[in-house]
């Protein structure tokens, strides 16, 4: 054998006990991976895998921890690297998950217990602090077809306080009301002269300014002409919606608008015809009022009472 090959095979067998070195550490470390977490490890050039994996591997390392006290230094630099490694963002988003139906649950325990109190779905101004004669006047009058002409004209003259007042004051005095302009007869109104109107004025239980009850006093007589050319307030008001509740179908307040095209028109003739504190804001209370636009919201259990009553054939008495 010559120096060569002797040499050769020296070198041959120093270098095989040093390739060999290798294989145990990676079974070492594939060992030391399986009894810390119970996995397995396969190659993959997709980086969700490797995310994934990450994930799954901080999820139980906790558990891990608790199984297996006696952590070799190996192990804890593992572990602290697939730590550093796990994505923050998919935490938070298992996290939110987690969170919606949470809420979701919070939402349907409180409309369980409203549904077991009993309470009425009401719209939505009215609320608990609400005072019981304005809740009164939401569940039975507003929003239904009111065909009589002495109502009618009473909605009107309240509807034209809203400029002074809110509801639950105008409603508060509503009797006074009646009384003073004697059940609001148009014919009756029309022929009050100045004592009457500085009584009314002078009154401080109804809190009408002078000019408030001049402006009755001037529709009144208005009234008296449309008798005369229609035959009454009804019809006349009516035939603006041709005779059939405008049906309005909102489910938030802010849907439910201060005005409206025909309030702006009916104002216009109103106005024409003599009328005075008849603005569209004004007209279109006295609309929802009486019942010629039904605004209750769709979750009211009103609305479908007033739609029923809205959706009957026109009789006018």
């Amino acid at each position: 054998m010559s120096k060569a090959n002797v040499r050769r095979h020296i070198l041959e067998k120093n270098r095989s006990p040093k390739e060999k070195e290798p294989k145990p550490s990676q079974s070492l470390l594939s060992k030391h991976l399986k009894k810390v977490y119970p996995i397995g490890l396969h190659r993959s050039s997709s980086s969700l895998s490797l995310s994934s994996l990450s994930l799954s591997l901080s999820q139980n390392s906790n558990d891990s921890s608790v199984t297996d006290n006696s952590n070799s230094p190996l192990e804890q630099r593992i572990s602290l690297a697939l730590r550093l490694i796990t994505p923050p963002e998919r935490r938070e988003v298992t996290v939110a998950k987690n969170v919606q139906p949470q809420q979701q649950q919070q939402q349907q325990q409180q409309q369980s217990q409203d549904s077991c109190c009993g309470e009425l779905k009401r719209c939505n101004w009215i609320t608990k602090n609400s005072d019981r004669v304005y809740v009164a006047f939401h569940d039975e009058c507003w929003g239904v077809p009111v065909y009589d002409d002495n109502q009618l004209f009473e909605l009107l003259a309240l509807s034209g306080m809203l400029m002074d007042y809110n509801w639950t004051e105008i409603l508060k005095r509503k009797e006074l009301f009646r009384e003073a302009f004697g059940g609001f007869d148009p014919k009756s109104v029309a022929q009050m002269g100045e004592k009457e109107i500085l009584e009314i004025s002078s009154n401080t239980a109804i809190m009408l300014a002078e000019c408030r009850v001049r402006c009755i006093v001037d529709n009144a007589k208005c009234i008296m002409k449309i008798l005369n050319e229609f035959g009454s307030f009804s019809s006349f008001m009516w035939g603006y919606v041709n005779f059939k509740p405008m049906i309005n179908k909102f489910k938030y307040p802010r849907n439910v608008p201060l005005r409206s095209p025909k309030a702006e028109a009916i104002s216009r003739d109103l106005l024409k015809r003599g009328f005075r504190l008849v603005g569209p804001v004004i007209v279109y209370s006295f609309m929802q009022a009486a019942g010629l636009t039904i605004d209750h919201l769709v979750d009211c259990f009103r609305y479908s009472e007033c739609v029923s009553l809205a959706e009957r054939p026109w009789r006018h008495i």
